[in-house]
């Protein structure tokens, strides 16, 4: 790993799940605890909730959990700046002046942007713009401002979420070359593979909106409730079973060790185990990676001042760098 910085951001627009973990929290712990030379940033961002959120009480409890939640699974804040998008009103200065260097057009491109004008196609609204804000619009802005405050270098991403550091490149370039400068670093993509979409408990993607998602802190007994509700074929236990096709397999696939998973997939295709031992194979799986971390994560929640005061400190280092950093802008803007 090279000695560039490292910055990505988790939105807090629900409850912490096991997706969350397997898709982006555990690689991300992963990814910067192998940057230990280099500079790492992670933050919550709290702002781009309020597209969706509009309850004060939800944005600030679902912060405080994912807060809660880095913290409890081991967080390095050493070496990491770790802060909310609030804490660095910076941000929202440098989104203004990206805005004055950014064409419409590029957020016309927009993928969420474009995915809602399709769904009122879809729906055969008369207005193309139904039910959109100008946070949804604008979110590539925001987004871009988020990264090129602190000169992100590398920015981890999902396959689907390549063009939002594509279009931070592209509007940092357009700052650049309207003040002859290079005052912005030009970020760069790494596509990991394991923030690809989690399977659900009802075989789709695991996500809040379908409601087919595993709390990760969930007290243990409701959680084997939940798996065991997990719905499979009618094979009987002696036949060998399809594993890539079994939601129960999948789960486990995302979060166990590789030979716990090839010895799993050897017990799936060689037939001699129920759905039923397959299911409480998943959830001991589960109690063991997390029955620890809850712990901790309970003690946080318990005591939201001194989680405050936590994540006051830990942004310290983020705010200085993104005061000095907008002082060079003004410098180079005029104002």
């Amino acid at each position: 790993m090279s000695q560039k910085s490292i910055l990505t951001g988790i939105k807090p627009t629900g409850q912490v799940h096991v997706g969350n973990y397997a898709g982006m929290i555990r690689p991300t712990l992963d990814l910067m605890g192998s940057n230990p030379d280099g500079e790492n940033f992670l933050f919550i961002a709290n702002y781009h909730a309020l597209n969706s959120i509009g309850n004060a009480g939800e944005v600030r409890q679902f912060t405080h959990e994912i807060a809660a939640c880095f913290l409890a699974l081991g967080l390095d804040l050493e070496h990491t700046n770790f802060y909310r998008q609030s804490d660095v009103p910076e941000v929202f200065e440098l989104t203004q002046v990206l805005s004055s260097v950014t064409p419409k057009g590029l957020m016309n491109r927009a993928h969420a942007y474009k995915a809602a004008v399709d769904a009122n196609a879809e729906r055969q609204s008369a207005n193309p713009d139904d039910g959109i804000n100008m946070g949804l619009y604008t979110y590539p802005i925001l987004m871009s401002a988020d990264i090129l405050l602190f000169d992100g270098g590398i920015v981890p991403v999902g396959r689907d979420q390549i063009q939002h550091v594509e279009f931070a490149r592209d509007i940092a370039g357009y700052f650049n070359r309207r003040y002859d400068t290079e005052f912005f670093t030009l970020p760069e993509h790494s596509v990991q593979e394991n923030l690809e979409a989690i399977v659900g408990l009802d075989g789709r993607k695991m996500s809040k909106s379908y409601g087919n998602t595993i709390p990760l802190f969930l007290e243990p007994k409701k959680r084997r409730k939940m798996i065991n509700k997990i719905v499979t074929d009618s094979k009987e236990p002696h036949e060998p079973k399809d594993p890539d096709g079994n939601t129960v397999f999948q789960l486990y696939a995302a979060l166990a060790e590789p030979a716990e998973v090839e010895h799993l997939r050897y017990r799936f295709e060689q037939g001699g185990m129920g759905y039923g031992e397959a299911k409480r194979i998943l959830a001991d799986k589960l109690d063991e990676m997390f029955e620890v971390p809850a712990a901790r994560f309970a003690e946080y929640m318990a005591d939201p001042g001194e989680l405050e005061a936590m994540m006051a400190k830990a942004s310290r280092g983020a705010k200085e760098k993104a005061a000095a950093k907008i002082e060079g802008l003004r410098r180079i803007v005029g104002t």
